[in-house]
């Protein structure tokens, strides 16, 4: 017996080995063929070739292979990893965004940081930094100029819509760091936080936030997520860890390397383990947000109310490259306490769908879509492969408001989809020139608005805005349109135009653009876009997220459950 199990444990290994070797082997042969190549291109290609450019671009084809979270960074980009990480860099405290025309504007101030202070406004259009010109410079480019060691003063030369000369603004950069809670507030009894990313120290601003709720009278807590894309893992370990008892896992981590196994327990005694929760989620949510959302529900220690979330369950960790770069790069998946990891997305089956699709035309047969069932600490299924479900599921007969927001503070790749998907002229419209336009006139004229929750647009304003638009001669490529000339082309190519013709013109008739009826059809939506733009200038992100909870269906079902203790232990199954 013992013979038998050396020989298989021999077998093994030499298997194992011998692949490597053969892995080994093939790496190093292209290796050698791609520098070859290089070379070759560099000695005889017709042109003389920028290594940078060309190279940089072998880099990110390669990337691309892999999934959407391995990035490079080269040393000029690492502010923006570092930023992305700790909410901290040198600067005025500012997003800015380019127009059109191509220049940049300042499109939101930070409160209480340089840009603010010294009284730069939404709007203004960047002409030089120092004797720096901007013109056709990218936003990056700008965004690069503008940053700096703290302390370090320069003269920024704006234009300002409505006024002749340009105007100097004397700035320090400062250490920015932007809070990752915007805004905090009592809905009732029950005390709501907003949460917008994961960077470091964002547990302790929901630790104090907690804290003052509490002191107010917060019966509840309300913690949302939605628009949340993730961020530094421990920082979700740590908010799970104000309502969980210490030395409980929270998350595991498990990879290829031994290094990217690990388990992450509570390590700090908790806030409160009594004080109902309920988690905020929609399709924007991912990654850190899905741990706490999902560690919180597998434990039954919250409710989580909304839509699926957006099934991020791949774990990034950070490389040190030659040259001071460095190399974002997916190492691990992450399993919450049932054991399930939600990742959604197969990345590698995807690729290799797409690699029989292009060599025989076919696309391969999907497998049944069977989830595996896990259980949480009291019994209930859960599934993985697909997300967090929420608990709550509300449907929403118009875009939730937090994407409106999600997409001015963050400007998610996923908000932008989810706006896209529910109307082509909303996405548009985010983007039009002439939205900021309108705002900044509405800024200029009027010193003063109410609160932020107190805030109408009125029928005056919406007509204003509606005219501004058409003057500014709005365009924008409606989905409707594109697939009725598809069709057209279509039905060309086979032959059936001709006999169908009639019909076709009919119905481009019925689908002819007509943006006073789609946007009456998109008015209370269009209208929420509206004064977004215009409470960004007043009361910054704290504002915007007030108004954008106004009459929210997922906090009202929230609230509804919070309120009904006997409905909130039986969806934990407590009773």
């Amino acid at each position: 017996m013992r013979k038998i199990v050396s020989l298989f444990v021999f077998s093994f290994t030499f298997l194992v080995s011998s692949a490597q070797t053969e892995h080994n082997f093939t790496m190093a042969k292209t290796l050698d063929i791609f520098n070859a190549l290089y070379r070759q291109l560099d000695l005889f290609y017709v042109d003389t070739l920028q290594a940078d450019k060309v190279i940089g671009a072998g880099i990110e084809a390669m990337l691309e292979e892999l999934d959407p979270y391995t990035v490079y960074y080269p040393e000029e980009d690492m502010g923006e990893l570092k930023m992305m990480t700790t909410g901290k860099y040198g600067g005025i405290g500012s997003i800015i965004r380019m127009r059109k025309d191509s220049t940049v504007i300042i499109h939101e101030p930070y409160p209480d940081m340089p840009a603010a202070e010294v009284g730069l406004q939404v709007g203004d259009v960047l002409l030089k930094i120092d004797d720096k010109d901007l013109k056709g410079k990218t936003t990056s480019e700008v965004s690069e100029l503008l940053r700096g060691e703290p302390g370090t003063t320069f003269v920024l030369k704006v234009q300002r819509p409505g006024e002749k000369n340009p105007r100097d603004f004397k700035i320090t950069r400062r250490s920015i760091k932007k809070s990752a809670v915007p805004y905090v507030g009592l809905i009732e009894d029950a005390g709501y936080i907003s949460l917008t990313e994961f960077t470091e120290g964002c547990s302790k601003e929901i630790r104090k936030a907690v804290i003052s709720l509490k002191e107010k009278g917060a019966k509840s807590i309300i913690l949302d997520l939605r628009g949340n894309g993730g961020g530094l893992l421990n920082e979700a370990v740590d908010i799970v860890n104000l309502f969980v008892p210490k030395g409980q896992t929270i998350v595991e981590t498990k990879g290829k390397h031994i290094a990217a196994k690990y388990t992450y327990t509570t390590n700090n005694e908790p806030l409160d383990l009594e004080i109902p929760l309920a988690i905020l989620v929609d399709a924007t949510t991912a990654s850190a947000s899905e741990i706490v959302s999902g560690a919180l529900q597998d434990l039954d220690r919250a409710i989580v109310v909304g839509t699926g979330t957006f099934g991020k369950g791949l774990v990034q960790s950070s490389r040190e490259l030659p040259y001071n770069g460095s190399l974002k790069m997916t190492t691990a998946k992450y399993y919450i306490p049932s054991g399930r990891c939600i990742q959604k997305i197969d990345y590698k089956k995807m690729r290799d769908d797409a690699e029989i699709y292009r060599k025989t035309g076919k696309r391969p047969e999907k497998a049944d879509n069977v989830k595996t069932v896990f259980h949480t600490a009291g019994g209930r299924e859960v599934t993985e492969g697909s997300g967090i479900k929420p608990d709550v599921a509300v449907k929403h007969d118009s875009i939730s408001p937090i994407v409106f927001y999600s997409l001015a503070a963050i400007g998610s790749v996923e908000s932008r989809r989810v706006l896209a998907s529910h109307s082509t002229l909303l996405y548009y419209l985010f983007d039009d020139d002439a939205l900021i336009d309108w705002g900044t006139q509405y800024f200029q004229k009027h010193a003063t608005i109410p609160s932020a929750k107190d805030l109408v647009i009125t029928d005056q304003d919406f007509d204003d805005f509606k005219k501004m638009l058409k003057e500014s001669d709005f365009k924008y490529d409606r989905v409707s349109e594109k697939r009725l000339e598809e069709l057209k082309k279509t039905a060309q190519f086979e032959g059936y135009y001709e006999d169908a013709k009639p019909e076709f013109e009919a119905l481009e008739k019925k689908l002819a653009h007509n943006l006073d009826r789609e946007m009456e059809h998109y008015q209370s939506d269009i209208r929420r876009l509206m004064a977004q733009e215009v409470i960004k200038r007043y009361y910054y992100m704290a504002g915007k997220v007030e108004e954008s909870i106004q009459g929210d269906e997922d906090i009202k079902a929230a609230i509804g459950v919070l309120h009904d203790q006997s409905e909130y232990k039986k969806i934990l199954g407590k009773e």
